[in-house]
Order: structure tokens, then sequence, then C-alpha cells
């Protein structure tokens, strides 16, 4: 019944669009079934596949190395407020910062290259984690901090059993605000200066004007995130859950 509840809405929308399909007729506004037509057509003999790779490759390699440097410098900013003093500045000129403008400084700085696309991403979603991990940190109980102190917890036990489950909720929300902006920074970045991915297929349709097949490109990119979001978001719930206990 759950899962009927949920897949209403989503057959609401299908409803609605093929009804909009049919009353306008016009190439404009594609069928479902015929954007799901030339999704398959695109994955079986097109470069959906190879294009789908690159963007997620980008994804994962942005995503990692903003949460593995924005978490670093997020805990060390509460923890050390000279360090937090220097680097506030940085953050707060990244949060203001539009991830169109980090893109286009990187690509013209950097050259219309590989590494330009990753670091435009990781610069854009960088201060969002620093932000999070920074007020979790700040908010950690500080009794548990002296306790571990006095009975000389080792650099192990400190980490894997009082700090990493205090701040749980903190990494749990900076993973999921990051997949939700890192792969919409990667679709504007390749638009604007990559040869591969779905941003860059984007682009090339938009310029035809092939509505199906941007709106095929779109909906493939949409269900495999759906997907990686629902299924390590799962496994991430399910550890914090564990580390409370």
């Amino acid at each position: 019944m759950k899962h009927a509840f949920s897949a209403a809405p989503v057959l609401v929308i299908l409803l609605v669009w093929q009804a909009a399909a049919m009353i306008v007729a016009t190439p404009e506004l594609p069928s479902p079934a015929a954007v799901l037509a030339v999704l398959w057509s695109e994955a079986a003999h097109g470069p959906l596949l190879a294009d789908l790779g690159a963007t997620l490759a980008r994804v994962g390699i942005c995503f990692s190395l903003a949460m593995i440097a924005g978490s670093a410098i997020g805990i060390g900013m509460a923890s050390s407020p000279q360090f937090g003093r220097w680097f506030d500045p940085w953050v707060q000129l990244l949060l203001t910062l539009p991830a169109m403008a980090v893109a286009i400084l990187c690509y013209i700085w950097l050259g219309m290259g590989e590494t330009a696309a990753i670091l435009a991403v990781t610069l854009s979603k960088l201060p969002n984690v620093v932000v999070i991990l920074r007020e979790g940190a700040r908010s950690r109980d500080r009794d548990l901090a002296e306790m571990a102190r006095l009975f000389r917890f080792s650099r192990k036990s400190l980490f894997f059993d009082l700090m990493l489950p205090e701040l749980a909720p903190y990494f749990l929300a900076a993973t999921r605000s990051g997949l939700s902006l890192v792969w919409k920074i990667v679709l504007l970045v390749e638009l604007l200066g990559r040869s591969s991915g779905i941003g860059f297929r984007l682009h090339v349709y938009f310029q035809l004007l092939d509505i199906a097949r941007i709106l095929a490109y779109a909906l493939s990119f949409m269900l495999v995130i759906q997907l990686i979001e629902i299924s390590l978001l799962a496994w991430l719930d399910r550890r914090a859950a564990h580390w409370k206990r």
C-alpha cells in the first residue's frame, strides 16, 4: 500500500504529460512513450551510456573531493578559532559566488580541460559541506570530549566511537544536499565546456531543438541519480541509527 501511494504522484505526472501531449500534438511536447522509445534507442545504439558514465564519474570525483576537504575544513574551523577566522572569508566568498561564475573563471584560468571542470564543481559544493560540518562540530558534547581526554582514548577510538557518531547526522545532511547539488553543477559545467557527458549532449540537442532527446537524456540521468540517492542514503541512515545505539 505504501509503495502504491508513493507511485501515485509519478503516475499522475505521466497521465498529465500524456494528456498534454495529445492535446498539443506538436514535436515540442513529445509523449512519454515517444521519449521512452528515444531513451531505449539511445541506450542501445547511441552515445547515452558513454555520456552517462562520463557524467557519473565527474559526480563521484567532485562529490568525494568536496566531502573530504569540506569535512576536514569544517571540523578544523570548529576546533580552532584562529583556523576558523582565516577560512571564514573564503567560505563566505564561495557561498555567494554563483556556480556559473566559478565554472567560467576556472575554464578561463585553467583551460577547457577536465581539471578545470572538476575544480569548478568541487569549489561550488565545498562551502556547503564546510558550513554543515562546522556547525555539527560546534554542537558536540564537550563533557563527552573531556571524559574521553581523561580516560585517554586513542585517536582511533576518539574518531570512530565519539566524533563520528555525534557528527553522523551532519555527514548525512551534507551528503543529501551534496548529491542533489553536485550533479546539477556538473551538468552546467559540461554544458559550458566539455565534449562528453549528459550536459554536453543536452547542449547539442538544444541547438538542434530535439525535445525528445533532451527529455530522454535528462530522464536517464534523473533515474540513475535517484537510484544512487535512495540506495546510498538508505545505507547511511542505517549506519547513523547504528552509531546512535
